[in-house]
């Protein structure tokens, strides 16, 4: 007889940060899998859209603005999401975005709008989804995290200080939930081709990728795609009962050397 049943076969899925990068290819990937999604941005005409296309696959999509740094926001798509799908089966927190400072010239407001969106964002997702899965003694939630945590990166003291919090919530979740059913894992991207960084000028740029080459953490110059990402984040949710996939750090490959 086995330790667990199986996953239900129905296991709608929210995805948050869902109109680009990793959140768009994570929503992507497990609707390829089988999974209705709910996608939540800020930009809902994006998630709309990327809705359409996944229901045009065949696929079962469902699209609500979602702000994850405004607790009533979220509170919202979440009612929405189960409106929309039913319960909700797995949670995958993305949302995010990036800002360009050194941590003793930042503003302590700008500083605290970072934390709001990674680390209380996630926190909101939490309450909003986690007691319904204790409850049914089943769920997966997925925190998307950064390799910042194991190799602290400058200009980038905010985020650098949001996804520890995130990574050590999510361990002592792992604590708490033991025995309950619920799943909750880390997805640790390296270097990933996202919006993310993307609005900075050239001169800050190159400024921050010196700062990378100097403290050796800017090897090669391939980056991962948020498909990647997204591939180890179906992984963990996919994984059967009674196998939990606690870390995953991806990281990109270095080009080939020349013989």
């Amino acid at each position: 007889m086995p330790r667990f049943d199986p996953h239900p076969e129905r296991r709608p899925a929210v995805v948050t940060g869902a109109s680009s990068g990793i959140g768009e290819a994570t929503a992507t990937a497990l609707a390829m899998a089988g999974h209705p999604v709910a996608l939540g941005a800020r930009r809902v005409e994006k998630c709309e859209e990327l809705a359409a296309t996944i229901r045009a696959g065949g696929g079962e999509a469902f699209a609500h603005r979602l702000d994850v740094g405004d607790s009533d926001s979220v509170k919202a798509f979440a009612a929405a999401a189960e409106d929309a799908l039913g319960p909700i089966e797995v949670v995958v927190s993305g949302a995010g975005d990036l800002a360009a400072e050194r941590i003793h010239e930042v503003d302590s407001e700008a500083f605290l709008a970072q934390v709001q969106v990674h680390l209380v964002g996630a926190h909101r997702l939490v309450s909003a989804f986690a007691r319904s899965m204790v409850a049914r003694k089943r769920g997966d939630l997925v925190f998307i995290s950064s390799d910042v945590v194991r190799v602290p990166r400058t200009r980038m003291g905010a985020y650098v200080a949001a996804k520890n919090g995130v990574e050590g919530m999510a361990r002592a979740m792992q604590m708490e939930l033991e025995g309950t059913g619920v799943r909750a894992s880390i997805v640790r991207p390296g270097p990933t081709t996202t919006g993310m960084g993307m609005g900075w000028d050239a001169e800050t740029t190159g400024e921050v990728l010196e700062d990378w080459v100097k403290w050796g953490v800017a090897r090669h110059p391939y980056f991962l795609r948020p498909s990647d990402v997204a591939g180890a984040v179906a992984m963990v949710v996919g994984a059967p009962r009674g196998c939990h996939l606690s870390l995953i750090e991806v990281q990109p490959e270095a080009p080939l050397e020349e013989s």
